[in-house]
């Protein structure tokens, strides 16, 4: 049976701690969706590991992991990932697998992006600029490349690769003009990822149903969160996969009922990077201060992190649609010098309480949010290991917070060291 993770706000909520404490308990960790646009970092024995593309199960040596059919893979960032962890003491040998399923992610989709975001200019997305929206551009029009196109040995695949590569090329080139690219030194440089990356190939299907059947202990690692979801997010200003539970079944072949738990990670306050409406920004001291004691910069980009209240609205949507069994409170510290809290708890709009997120951004942008406000308390608790010895206004925060979603939160963030989390 397999465990999810997975985000309930607009991302960096911080999933891959509770995924490194999870991997001590688990023999598979599976990315579903999502490319290296994704980041977690975890703090092993002192060591500060950057995941983008890779699960999070690598810190575990007893875990074998697998990155699932609806990733979409850079090659190039793939290696350079992987030499990086090595370095740093991780072996992946034998234990990291790539779905032959998975599409590739070329330079030339990383290119297409930037050119993008330049055309829409004032209404740029704000992506990251590493291919991922053009790659499943690509696959959703059915001209892109699956890792299978580049490794197979079979006769005459090789001239399918390449031919399905200079489509691409000149599909971008007849939408975006003339661009300087050299699309024969990037054939050329496939020729060797070819060889280098067949060991790490496999069928995902099989190797899920494998795990299933032989009753292993599987965590899903859910990249983004609810929010950027192609479909349920605040659309446009979305990520280009299905960050949702949905994604897990579609991005790993795995059946809904063999899903038992779903853990939604909530930061004790609301970031977002990038454009699009944030109704709990706050443009102000207290934006700042949490920005600033929460060190909220993007992992993939090092962009700096927009930051408001804790929006319940958001994350009571994001619960309905995942089907939270609990939840991961995460930087619940970051409050500790707050003199009041307040919470997000309605979205007015015309003078009508909606009842859920609204599709239209429009009216994202103008409602006005009804705030629940809370006691600070004053005081650290980054060294506090029970859920017992939180300061009683804390307890109160956090039960508000459980009350309104209708789910048990679990764990509970209070630090950023592996051991600054409290299982409730």
């Amino acid at each position: 049976m397999a465990t999810v993770v997975i985000g309930a706000q607009w991302g960096d909520e911080g999933k891959g701690k509770l995924v490194d404490i999870l991997c001590d308990k688990i023999d598979v960790c599976a990315r579903c969706q999502g490319g290296n646009n994704a980041g977690h970092t975890i703090v092993v024995n002192g060591v500060m590991f950057d995941f983008h593309m890779l699960p999070s199960g690598l810190v575990n040596p007893d875990c074998v992991n697998l990155i699932g059919s609806g990733v979409v893979v850079h090659v190039p960032a793939f290696f350079n990932e992987l030499e990086q962890i090595e370095t740093k003491g991780l072996s992946a040998s034998g234990r990291l697998f790539v779905s032959s399923r998975s599409h590739l992610v070329f330079d030339v989709h990383q290119i297409a992006d930037g050119l993008h975001e330049a055309e829409l200019s004032a209404g740029a997305i704000g992506t990251t600029r590493r291919g991922i929206g053009p790659a499943y551009s690509t696959k959703a029009t059915r001209s892109g490349i699956r890792v299978h196109h580049l490794v197979s040995q079979e006769p005459g695949a090789w001239e399918e690769f390449e031919s399905r590569f200079r489509s691409i090329v000149e599909a971008f080139r007849k939408r975006y003009g003339d661009f300087e690219y050299d699309a024969d030194a990037e054939i050329e440089r496939y020729k060797g990822y070819a060889e280098k990356l067949r060991p790490y190939v496999t069928d995902a299907v099989t190797f899920m149903h494998d795990a299933l059947d032989a009753k292993k202990r599987i965590l899903v690692e859910g990249a983004n969160a609810l929010m950027l979801d192609l479909d349920f997010g605040t659309y446009p200003f979305v990520t280009s996969s299905n960050t949702s539970i949905g994604g897990v079944c579609t991005g790993l072949g795995v059946p809904p009922q063999k899903i038992t738990e779903v853990i939604g990670v909530v930061k004790a306050y609301t970031t977002r990077v990038g454009a699009g409406p944030f109704p709990t920004e706050q443009l102000n001291d207290i934006g700042e201060t949490l920005q600033t004691v929460g060190a909220e910069y993007g992992v993939t980009t090092g962009r700096k992190r927009r930051c408001g209240w804790l929006d319940l609205v958001v994350v009571k949507y994001a619960a309905r649609i995942n089907g939270f069994t609990s939840m991961n409170i995460t930087k619940l510290d970051v409050l500790d010098s707050l003199e009041e809290i307040k919470v997000g708890v309605a979205y007015i709009h015309n003078g009508k309480r909606l009842t859920s997120f609204p599709e239209d951004l429009r009216v994202v942008e103008a409602v006005e949010v009804e705030y629940a406000t809370f006691k600070g308390w004053k005081t650290s608790i980054a060294d506090v290991k029970k859920y017992e010895d939180l300061p009683e206004e804390t307890k109160v925060y956090l039960k508000f917070i459980e009350d309104y979603v209708c789910t048990k939160i679990s764990w509970i963030g209070v630090g950023p060291a592996r051991s600054a989390m409290i299982q409730s």
